[in-house]
């Protein structure tokens, strides 16, 4: 089994459907004060499976973050990384060998890394993990989800996150559909309020930067109502501004949905090699029975799909249909556009210095 790094220039990693594994999203970091490091990681196919070649390697680029804690410590962060998947039973061992193959290359006072993975959760397939609606009820405790993660690892020191950074489920909707399809598909609600949106005149348009504060009055607005904690104006001028400016990078469209000039609803649609992701969205408190923000997504949708795109992500929902769920009313909202519901393994930590970690995750429980 042969699992190793070399460095790699940011601008040099290749773009990938998952647009937090581009340089556009180390642009982004980095100029948001983390330290972005790039490599390019080859494993034999026998880590990834162990009915696999052990002669056959295969590889990928991967993007690694390292963010300070205080003056003397940092951490590693791998935002949805890395893409390669293995089998369930070779999850840990891989994760494991390739910790000790990137702690070379970390600061010497980096204390742990934090995989955010985006590998479908291995109790997201078992039956009885779904209640007899169907819904899932979610993974078990941290440490039995420890038990089976470290199987065939050699040292045990996998750990569940106290959280979770990213979003954890999300729906996927298949863009190789027509729209016909695409609308088939839908909620008999969801395709009702797109086709009333526009009769009640709902336009849709993309803008530039110029009005990234009719963006942010939007934003703001959403995140009052709904008790979300605010970003800066800056923070989504930065997401714009970092955009690649070529047909093989990442592209931003900021769309934005009006009536009669007053806009009610606007979104960040991110385009990345094959797949269309729906990474912020905002709406206005009033005129909400004008239904546009179904229109913008309908509309977000159909620009993926002519770009190019086979999938278009969600990005981020509750893990089911239960109603106390901060993301509930999320979710039905986005359930109601015909994706399939997706659950990722989450973050998990690899401890370099265990004495300081066991701290750091007791602190983290009370932040």
């Amino acid at each position: 089994m042969i699992c190793k790094l070399e460095s790699k220039k940011i601008e040099e990693l290749n773009t990938t459907n998952i647009i937090t594994q581009t340089p556009f999203w180390g642009r982004i970091k980095k100029n948001q004060g983390l330290l972005p490091l790039g490599f390019e990681l080859t494993v034999s196919k026998d880590l990834l499976d162990v009915n696999e070649d052990a002669d056959v390697k295969t590889g990928e680029d991967l993007l690694i973050l390292t963010k300070k804690i205080d003056d003397n410590t940092c951490f590693a962060y791998v935002p949805y990384g890395p893409k390669l998947e293995p089998s369930f039973e070779n999850q840990g061992l891989f994760l494991e060998q390739l910790s000790e193959a990137i702690k070379p290359h970390l600061p010497s006072n980096c204390m742990f890394i934090r995989y955010d993975l985006i590998w479908e959760n291995q109790w997201a397939v078992e039956d009885e993990y779904f209640d007899k609606s169907g819904n899932w009820i979610g993974p078990p405790i941290s440490k039995t989800q420890e038990y089976r993660v470290n199987f065939k690892t050699n040292h045990w020191n996998l750990k569940k996150s106290i959280g979770d950074v990213l979003p954890k489920n999300t729906f996927f909707l298949d863009l190789t559909l027509s729209e016909k399809e695409l609308l088939k598909n839908m909620r008999y609600n969801t395709r009702y309020n797109i086709k009333k949106a526009f009769k009640n005149g709902i336009r849709v348009k993309e803008y530039g930067i110029e009005h990234i504060k009719d963006w942010y009055k939007l934003y703001h607005d959403t995140a009052v109502r709904h008790d979300i904690p605010l970003q800066s104006e800056d923070f989504f001028t930065t997401i714009f501004t970092n955009q690649d400016h070529h047909n093989k990078g990442v592209t931003v469209k900021m769309l934005m949905a009006d009536l009669d000039g007053e806009f009610l609803a606007s979104m960040f649609l991110v385009l990345s090699k094959e797949r269309g992701t729906y990474l912020y969205g905002a709406s206005s408190s009033c005129k909400n029975n004008q239904m546009a923000s179904y229109a913008l997504q309908w509309e977000s949708i159909k620009i993926s799909k002519n770009w190019g795109c086979i999938e278009y992500d969600m990005f981020g929902s509750a893990p089911n249909l239960e109603k106390t769920h901060p993301l509930h009313g999320v979710h039905i909202y986005k359930k109601g556009f015909g994706g399939d519901l997706y659950h990722r393994m989450g973050c998990w930590d690899y401890p370099y210095d265990k004495e300081f970690y066991d701290l750091y995750q007791y602190k983290e429980q009370y932040l």
